[in-house]
């Protein structure tokens, strides 16, 4: 059998990939641990007073971070994704790019989201630096929201001043939130060198985006447990019984949050 027709051939680029995200969560684990803590106290917090968790990932595919912990089994059934169409990659993928980058747009969306005083509102974004972005939380925050966000510093420290991508104060998410969970998202976020090809590919964000934010929601349930709160979970409409346990509680959300 030729090396063309071997069905292994290649297999060591994809273990080295698994390798890269496997190390890479294990860092995010042992870099945040405290402020992940922190972010689920304040969360839970919110939830104990029956407020919703909003969260909003302006940005192609910083949007799926957000739709990760939304309607989600095993999910927390006060999460509010702010699920936009600007930036969504099923509106177009370049008219999200455009989008992204225009300054105004992310206070027009957090404007219509109803966020207001005391309410909790995670960013999520992988490079932490787009206009939509930084609009979004400076509206926030002068609405009197407590900010958290996730992104990766090295991705927004490393990134030109005068990248068109960029908000026009320059500011970084990490900057501007009250509390910051960092993806560590190398530039670029592909990770996998081929030989004899120019660019890299095997991109990671959405790995650390998926596990920063799942690990928020696991934390925030077991610190509503130990207050003795069994909170709201969605499970699997697909599992048994999936669609009578949601049906108890779900009137309480529908109206509610603007996208179940």
């Amino acid at each position: 059998m030729s090396n063309h027709d071997d069905p292994y051939k290649g297999l060591g680029l994809v273990e080295s990939y698994r390798g890269r995200i496997v190390d890479l969560l294990a860092s995010l684990e042992s870099a945040n641990q405290s402020n992940l803590m922190t972010a689920s106290k304040v969360m839970a917090d919110r939830i104990a007073d029956d407020h919703l968790i909003y969260v909003y990932g302006p940005g192609g595919h910083s949007n799926l971070a957000a739709q990760e912990v939304f309607f989600r089994a095993g999910g927390l059934m006060h999460i509010s994704a702010i699920l936009d169409e600007g930036t969504l990659l099923s509106s177009g993928a370049l008219r999200s790019m455009a989008i992204e980058r225009t300054p105004g747009y992310g206070r027009i969306v957090v404007e219509r989201s109803g966020i207001g005083d005391g309410d909790v509102l995670i960013l999520v974004n992988a490079y932490g630096i787009n206009a939509a972005l930084i609009d979004a939380a400076l509206t926030a925050r002068q609405a009197g929201a407590y900010l958290i966000g996730v992104s990766s510093r090295r991705h927004a420290d490393e990134t030109a001043p005068d990248h068109p991508a960029r908000h026009p104060s320059k500011k970084n998410l990490h900057d501007v939130v009250d509390l910051h969970i960092d993806s560590q998202v190398p530039v670029g976020d592909a990770v996998i060198d081929i030989d004899n090809v120019s660019q890299k590919t095997g991109p990671i964000s959405t790995f650390a985006n998926a596990f920063l934010m799942n690990s928020l929601v696991i934390l925030t349930i077991s610190e509503l447990a130990n207050r003795g709160i069994d909170p709201p979970i969605w499970r699997s409409g697909n599992a048994p019984g999936g669609d009578q346990a949601n049906e108890t509680h779900i009137d309480d959300f529908v109206g509610r949050i603007k996208w179940l």
